[in-house]
């Protein structure tokens, strides 16, 4: 795989991994074809994998390369990371304050953001879902971005590990969008849309990392620490507690675990 990535320019890679990432969402919302519901059990822990696999993915895959580049930085080597971190989170604060959405299993009455009465539950269900992809993508379009200014093969490996691992976690968000469409009443073929519809804006994220990054190098640990910091208030504000809200904590929490294990092994032993 990496000798076919090889093949073309960082932008272009990052365009070709975020549509793989973009075809895992569509899979998962493709379930909803098959059946009507799924076992919330299994949803749950489907969800505590995808934060597992987040959280190592934005240490492993992103902080650490952050610090390991920013050994020249005047202030510290901690400071690039700490800096894009914390405005990572910030950033995506802001945008959970004014984007209105639905966490899926939410009552019509606990919809957040600016003014979310009236909208449409599928609509807002969408939004929630496209609010975990807008970080994920620009993950992506980061790490290949980073490829621009003097990449290996190992740092396009772990490239490709990371939209590998956000791949895999983007499945139980298809899932998580088209399924309570379904049991409300909306056809199959409107639940997958739906479901498969939030995961477009991986690409379009990836194209702006990347091209951020691709062409200013200075900012790299920046943005690689913003991306990080950006999927860990998603993973603390919205996946966690969607996994444990129905009562199957020690589940979630295990799952977590095994998706933080698994991804962490894709990243040290593929980058």
């Amino acid at each position: 795989m990496v000798e076919f990535f090889q093949e073309f320019n960082p932008i272009t890679q990052a365009f070709i991994a975020t549509l793989f990432t973009w075809g895992m969402t569509a899979i998962g919302a493709a379930l909803v074809f098959a059946t009507k519901t799924i076992n919330q059990r299994l949803m749950d822990s489907m969800l505590g994998f995808a934060g597992g696999v987040m959280i190592a993915a934005s240490y492993w895959s992103l902080l650490a390369p952050a610090i390991e580049m920013s050994g020249d930085n005047p202030i510290g080597t901690w400071f690039p990371a700490a800096f894009g971190f914390l405005i990572g989170g910030i950033f995506l604060w802001g945008i959970d304050k004014i984007l209105p959405h639905l966490h899926p299993n939410a009552p019509i009455g606990k919809a957040e953001g600016y003014h979310p009465k009236g909208r449409k539950r599928s609509t807002l269900l969408v939004l929630a879902i496209t609010l975990h992809n807008i970080p994920e993508g620009l993950a992506v379009g980061i790490a290949f971005g980073a490829l621009a200014n003097g990449g290996t093969e190992a740092s396009l490996a772990g490239a490709l590990t990371l939209a590998l691992g956000i791949g895999i976690q983007n499945f139980p968000e298809g899932v998580a969008v088209s399924m309570p469409l379904r049991r409300e009443g909306m056809s199959r073929r409107k639940s997958f849309l739906y479901g498969q519809f939030s995961g477009m804006v991986e690409p379009i994220a990836a194209l702006i990392g990347a091209f951020a990054v691709a062409f200013i190098e200075t900012l790299l640990p920046y943005a690689l620490s913003f991306a990080a910091g950006a999927m860990i208030f998603v993973v603390t504000e919205e996946v966690i507690p969607g996994s444990q809200e129905n009562g199957n904590k020690d589940l979630a929490s295990m799952s977590l675990m095994v998706g933080f294990v698994l991804m962490m092994i894709l990243d040290v032993a593929l980058g």
